[in-house]
């Protein structure tokens, strides 16, 4: 049964755990119809268009009652 031989310290045991929890920026592109930031491949949300056509109905929330 493998053994270590020496305790390993709490900083080279969690240097060696530190590239797990690296945290990236969202990559956000500029949505053509308003210029809204809105991610890669997903719906605007302030606008409602994808790959230039009217995917969601934005009406205002008012109206609809």
């Amino acid at each position: 049964m493998a053994v270590p031989k020496k305790k390993v310290s709490k900083a080279r045991r969690d240097s060696r755990r530190a590239h797990n929890f690296r945290v990236t920026a969202p990559n956000l592109s500029v949505c053509p119809n308003c210029k809204s930031p809105v991610l890669s491949h997903h719906v605007c949300p302030t606008c409602g268009q994808y790959q230039g056509r009217q995917v969601i109905n934005m009406e205002p929330e008012a109206a609809a009652k």
